[in-house]
C-alpha cells in the first residue's frame, strides 16, 4: 500500500457520503455528505476534494448481499466507481461494504453516509488486497 490518504464514498442515489484515511495509520474520519441525483453527484465538488487531500487512492463501498452476490445497487456503485477513475485519473478500489451503511447509522443518523464512508476506509486500510476494480472481472 502507498503511504499517504485514501477518499471513501459510500454512493448512494440520493446522497454519498466521504471520508479521508491515513495509511500510516489506518484510521478514517467522515468528511461530509454530498448531495446526489438518481446516483449523479456534482463531480467539481468531488474533484476540489481530490485536489485537496491527493489521496493516492479512491475507494468505493460495493453494496452486496449477505450471500456475495450483486444487486442492481452494486452494479450503479461500480459505474459510479468507473467514473470515478475516468474522471480522476486515479485508482479506485471497490470495497465490500456489508453492514458499514447500517453500522453507521446505529452511531449518529444525521452524519451516517460519511461515517459509513469511514468505515468502507477503514475496512480497505485493514487489508488493502481486498478490494477490486470498479469493473468485474469477465
Amino acid at each position: 500500500m502507498k503511504s499517504g490518504y485514501v477518499l471513501a464514498f459510500d454512493f448512494g442515489l440520493r446522497h454519498i457520503g466521504v471520508a479521508v484515511g491515513q495509511s500510516i495509520t489506518r484510521t478514517a474520519n467522515p468528511l461530509k455528505t454530498l448531495e446526489a441525483r438518481n446516483g449523479r453527484p456534482d463531480w467539481n465538488e468531488i474533484e476540489e476534494m481530490i485536489h485537496q487531500w491527493q489521496p493516492v487512492s479512491l475507494l468505493v463501498g460495493l453494496p452486496l448481499n449477505m450471500d456475495d452476490s450483486e444487486s442492481e445497487m452494486s452494479g450503479r456503485a461500480r459505474q459510479f466507481g468507473a467514473a470515478l477513475a475516468r474522471r480522476s485519473e486515479r485508482e479506485v478500489q471497490m470495497v465490500d461494504e456489508r453492514l458499514s451503511s447500517h453500522a453507521s447509522r446505529e452511531t449518529d443518523s444525521d452524519r451516517s453516509h460519511e461515517l459509513a464512508a469511514a468505515l468502507i476506509a477503514e475496512t480497505w486500510l485493514a487489508e488493502p488486497d481486498s478490494g477490486t476494480p470498479p469493473t468485474p472481472p469477465t
